[in-house]
């Protein structure tokens, strides 16, 4: 049988939606059961992510609820080391490992429904918040306390605080957008696709990485951190702004299927996912550790990127995806938007792809030593190299068809910190650079973890900022300068740092 997910929104949003009611009800099942239940909510919240040995916030003993989460039983260590702490993020493998993730939890939600009496058609909606009209809110039966017939809404979460952390949950457009679907490369780096590409970097496994691929970047930490916010007082932030808090939030889902639907729009255009076989055959074929999810009848099903690289692998569908005849190629228009901004003819094409990200930069300019962020942001000079700067300037002068100036990039290094709820708007020269969200940056922190908490590190395009200093005669300087600011006050336990702030040059000459 093939499943049609459709938009939250249909109906309003409220509970006149059935596949929003269904869920509901599915919800309320899968909770019903034990935390050592492997068609549980809890289980499936614990494959994202979980804090189960954690005594204080966010450990899930201390999560104001509802939903009231439960620590105990516990499964085996064998079942917790299969199927727990599983996502992944900064990494090629974060659209087609949530697919998966996705497809086992429709399964589940399905089954419920089906046990109910409801639809076996019954398909996961999703939260389209770059729609048109009021979509960049929440759909109104999240935000209910009851069901229609007067039960508690197991869609309904406490620890939702939004982006003002005042309750009301909404997406701010901008900063949040969808312009990572106008990227060409999977990964890597072209003139119409930042660093390190739609999809992510090349990684192994990837619980917790560095460098989040634009997909991953913007829509989905921004939303992450949007939704959960943090309480307007108490060292408590939402459950959506943590990666391991944030599948025990029922919105969860329709941001993803949200973020999947985006992919199978990317892909619709023409785009191409990785064909190289360690992205493919995923990280268990290099001795990493598997992706499975279980099933309603509890078997495990064990999948590969290949096996859910395209929706026509598949048995569902998006209400709304299509995929027309784009008229020209995706990146002229991407290429013409610069062109355009520096004044030269558009029938300059710009060439070439970068898959090989560090090596083919140059660093311009650097300011080093850790700055921790504070309520009111910080402002530093990066201090430039004159003669690569030089080469950045000369780089304008050297455009010629095939060719583009220098594509240039901001980076925040080593960014750390004990809490997730924030974002960062970055400005260059008084020109906004863009605004990062911090989603999993406690996680990265951790000395323990993954990347011995390195923390994560932040890439903004600033190419058309330095096109516009170029064209004011205001790019031949010594520094720049730049300014964080943090979209909410800074709590003092959230110690949030930056470890270096750098300006780099890509050449496509």
């Amino acid at each position: 049988m093939a499943y049609t997910r459709n938009n939250a929104w249909d109906n309003n949003g409220t509970f006149q939606n059935t596949s929003l009611l269904w869920y509901a009800k599915g919800v309320g099942i899968m909770q019903t059961r034990a935390l050592d239940d492997l068609n549980s909510w809890w289980f499936f919240a614990a494959i994202h992510g979980e804090y189960l040995n954690e005594t204080n916030y966010p450990g899930w003993g201390s999560i104001p609820g509802p939903p009231q989460v439960p620590t105990t039983p516990l499964p085996s260590k064998s079942i917790q080391d299969s199927y727990w702490n599983q996502c992944q993020h900064q990494s090629w493998y974060f659209p087609p490992w949530h697919r998966g993730y996705l497809l086992a939890l429709e399964a589940q939600i399905r089954a419920a429904v089906v046990s109910l009496g409801g639809p076996k058609n019954w398909a996961l909606p999703y939260w389209n918040y770059l729609g048109p009209n009021n979509q960049y809110k929440m759909p109104p039966a999240f935000a209910q306390q009851t069901l229609p017939d007067g039960s508690p809404n197991p869609l309904f979460v406490e620890a939702r605080y939004g982006p003002q952390n005042d309750g009301d949950i909404f997406i701010p457009i901008p900063p949040v957008s969808e312009q990572c679907q106008d990227n060409t490369l999977y990964t890597g780096s072209n003139p119409n696709t930042p660093r390190p590409g739609y999809g992510g970097p090349n990684t192994g496994f990837s619980h917790s990485g560095r460098l989040s691929g634009n997909l991953e970047s913007n829509p989905h930490n921004q939303v992450h951190v949007d939704v959960g916010g943090q309480a307007p007082q108490g060292n408590v932030w939402g459950l959506m702004s943590d990666p391991g808090l944030a599948a025990l939030d029922p919105i969860f889902y329709l941001h993803h299927a949200n973020i999947d639907r985006m992919w199978a729009e990317w892909n619709a255009k023409g785009n191409s996912n990785p064909t190289a076989s360690n992205w493919l055959n995923g990280p268990a074929a290099v001795g990493q550790r598997e992706f499975i999810m279980p099933m309603p009848d509890c078997n495990a099903w064990v999948y590969t990127p290949a096996q859910v690289n395209s929706l026509s692998q598949l048995n569902y569908e998006y209400a709304d995806l299509s995929s027309p005849a784009p008229t020209q190629p995706v990146a002229f228009d991407a290429t013409t938007r610069r062109l355009t901004r520096l004044g030269l003819p558009p029938t300059v094409v710009a060439q070439g792809d970068r898959m090989d990200n560090e090596n083919s930069l140059e660093l311009v300019g650097t300011h080093d030593g850790t700055i921790s962020l504070k309520s009111s942001g910080a402002r530093v000079q990066l201090r430039l190299a004159p003669e690569v700067n030089q080469q950045v300037i000369s780089s304008f002068a050297a455009t010629s068809e095939g060719t583009l100036p220098d594509q240039v990039y901001l980076e925040l290094e080593n960014v750390r910190g004990a809490q997730d709820a924030y974002k960062l708007t970055v400005n260059v020269n008084g020109q906004t650079a863009g605004t990062v969200a911090l989603f999993g940056l406690r996680r990265a922190s951790m000395e323990d973890g993954q990347h011995g908490g390195q923390g994560l590190t932040f890439v903004l395009d600033v190419t058309e900022i330095i096109d516009n200093l170029h064209m004011n005669n205001a790019l031949d300087v010594d520094s720049l300068d730049v300014r964080i600011t943090p979209n909410n006050s800074i709590s003092e336990d959230a110690n949030i740092s930056v470890g270096r702030i750098s300006i780099y040059r890509q050449s496509y000459q």
